[in-house]
């Protein structure tokens, strides 16, 4: 409502000596926020489904339900299974290195899994943040789509129909935007077990180091410093093992894992020269890698596996001794061995060269088709097609205010979490958003209440963008930080 009295009218406010000009842009800012709120609430507000449906399978939903369709859409495509496609070439190249009979391989199991699946099992506290519905997505309070290929770890132990195995899958979390991170990637994961009734006299470590006696060598530098048992940093796991197992068991686990790293970057130098790019390596200079201690909540001792490649050290993959308390649950505690999980979109960004990750979801034939000819044997660098203008553009809004604090200050509200916010982008823009940083936070001194800025960086992979298009996107992204986080627009 409009106020007529002695003076200008400023969006329904009076501008005369009775407000200083602070007052007035104060009261036109919660004006505008007022009114963009509304037109939020009234135009894109959707009643939840009953149910959601995933690749087949419906669900009940309930107020943990938070996949958004542009995810279910992704789960269809199933990249590691089309046999030319970069995921899938990567897929193979690391299957080749465990072969059958002793291993199998698992590729197409679902991808909605029970929480006890995916979290439970595998000895998850129950605190852990991955278990959050800002990590994670949720059908309902009981189903997610999985977090990582260890959520089949268990069933395979409890089928129980050979003594190693790898899982390749489609996997989900939310995430960060940017050119190395993607709501949906795929991870391998992988195990060998022994069973003590099944190796000779039972002397568990006198079987594996035999086995051992039949993996390839290889001549790679090797860096692993660290005793392979520490009592606080990688705890042995008394009274289940003996020392002497474990460390058979390691070596095994780290010939396995070098043998890939062989593979994999004995093809990346290959495709590198041949591409013209191997200027500044030496063939003759062996790969160097390196084992460092590590923590996950189902292997112990546990350890990550990092490469020396073009000047950095890259993780490459966590691994480690299986905890026993999992293969007891899964009713083969006579068991024991390793497991490893590796995500494929890292490695095959290293082996074809591609920079951008979006490129993996891409239907563009101009990048499928440079991948048509390949095989695991023979592979080829991909070639950029070209590279369309990047536009910038700020959102900065203040974050809702929670209650008073004991020392009479206001709190920040607990429900905000930067995934809502790349959650939002993801499903208004898609794949046009290549990356999204915080560029600026300030903390208003006088009421604690605290203001973030973030930059998205707006770019196609197939054509350039229009400014009315990019306009029209950056004013729904506004819009709907308003209507489903509640923050204040600056």
């Amino acid at each position: 409502m409009q106020l007529y009295r002695s003076g200008r009218i400023i969006s329904g406010i009076e501008l005369n000596c009775s407000f200083c000009v602070a007052e007035v842009r104060r009261r036109k800012a919660a004006i505008a926020q007022q009114r963009l709120s509304c037109r939020y609430n009234t135009t894109k507000a959707n009643p939840t489904p009953k149910t959601i449906t995933i690749d087949g399978g419906t669900y009940p939903t309930d107020s943990w339900t938070n996949i958004p369709e542009s995810i279910i859409s992704t789960v269809s495509r199933r990249l590691h299974l089309q046999p030319t496609h970069p995921i899938s070439l990567t897929r193979q190249i690391i299957e080749s290195r465990f072969p059958s009979p002793v291993y199998e391989y698992h590729n197409a199991l679902f991808p909605v899994v029970s929480v006890e699946q995916n979290f439970d099992s595998l000895d998850f506290p129950a605190d852990h943040p991955g278990r959050s519905k800002t990590d994670t997505y949720y059908a309902n309070k009981d189903n997610v789509l999985r977090t990582h290929t260890s959520a089949h770890q268990v069933d395979m132990f409890r089928a129980n129909k050979s003594l190693g195995f790898l899982i390749s899958a489609d996997v989900y979390r939310r995430d960060a935007i940017d050119r190395s991170h993607y709501p949906a990637f795929h991870q391998m994961e992988g195990a060998r077990l022994w069973c003590r009734e099944g190796v000779p006299g039972g002397n568990v470590a006198k079987g594996v180091w035999e086995d051992i006696q039949k993996l390839p060598s290889h001549g790679l530098a090797v860096e692993d410093p660290n005793p392979t048992t520490h009592p606080e940093r990688n705890p042995l796991q008394t009274p289940y093992h003996k020392q002497e197992e474990v460390e058979a068991i390691a070596a095994h686990l780290k010939r396995s894992l070098e043998g890939v790293v062989v593979e994999i970057f004995s093809k990346a130098r290959e495709t590198a020269i041949a591409a013209g790019e191997g200027h500044a390596m030496d063939p003759e200079e062996p790969l160097r890698v390196r084992w460092v201690e590590a923590y996950f909540p189902f292997t112990s001792p546990s350890w990550e596996l990092e490469v020396f490649w073009q000047g950095d050290w890259l993780e490459i993959l966590g691994c480690g001794v299986i905890k026993q308390d999992i293969l007891t649950k899964s009713g083969v505690p006579n068991r024991v061995g390793w497991a490893f999980g590796l995500g494929l979109e890292r490695i095959a960004m290293l082996l074809f060269s591609i920079p951008d990750i979006r490129l993996f979801w891409s239907h563009d034939p101009r990048f499928l088709s440079q991948f048509s000819a390949c095989t695991p044997t023979s592979l080829t660098r991909f070639i950029p097609f070209s590279k369309h203008p990047s536009c910038y553009k700020d959102v900065s809004f203040w974050l809702p205010s929670g209650s008073t604090n004991s020392a009479g200050g206001l709190t920040q509200a607990a429900s905000f979490h930067e995934n809502d916010v790349m959650e939002i982008l993801r499903d208004i823009a898609g794949d046009l958003v290549e990356d999204v940083r915080l560029v600026d936070e300030f903390v208003q001194p006088s009421t604690g209440r605290k203001s973030l800025c973030y930059r998205i960086n707006f770019r196609s992979l197939e054509r350039t963008l229009t400014n009315k298009e990019i306009n029209g996107l950056q004013m729904r992204v506004r819009e709907t930080l308003v209507g489903k986080l509640g923050v204040e627009l600056r």
